[in-house]
């Protein structure tokens, strides 16, 4: 991974719009069930819409039933970091990227096989790119 991307407030949000800056940049949430990424379902690749990172591949995507888009793997292993979260009142894993740190959501030990893992990310943190 190459150097992090760095950006003003003022840039990201003129980049990103209000709700992916609260979102990506504030640890925002959206409401369940609002993504048009929960029904994709085409192949392909999710990246981060903060920096056009590959995050995820289309084929680790999986319905969880949470209301947001889930993954049980991200594309590689530097492509996103942890956290401790210790907001809400309860203690939860952060992710967020790994380039441009913005904030993407939270992973679970209660995913499928192979990695038991649900990353379950905010679709306004992602984009994506069909597959040719």
């Amino acid at each position: 991974m190459s150097e992090k991307i760095t950006k003003s407030e003022q840039e990201w949000m003129d980049q990103l719009g209000f709700e992916a800056f609260k979102i990506m940049r504030m640890k925002g949430t959206e409401r369940a069930g609002t993504s048009p990424l929960n029904h994709e379902k085409r192949k392909g690749m999710f990246v981060c819409a903060g920096c056009g990172e590959p995050l995820f591949a289309s084929d680790t995507k999986y319905e969880s039933g949470s209301g947001w888009p889930s993954f049980y793997q991200p594309i590689g292993d530097d492509a996103i970091e942890e956290e401790v979260d210790k907001s809400l009142w309860m203690t939860r894993t952060e992710v967020h990227c790994a380039k441009c740190d913005g904030h993407l959501g939270h992973v679970f030990p209660d995913g499928p096989k192979p990695t038991g893992q649900r990353y379950c990310i905010n679709g306004a943190s992602l984009k994506f790119k069909p597959e040719d």
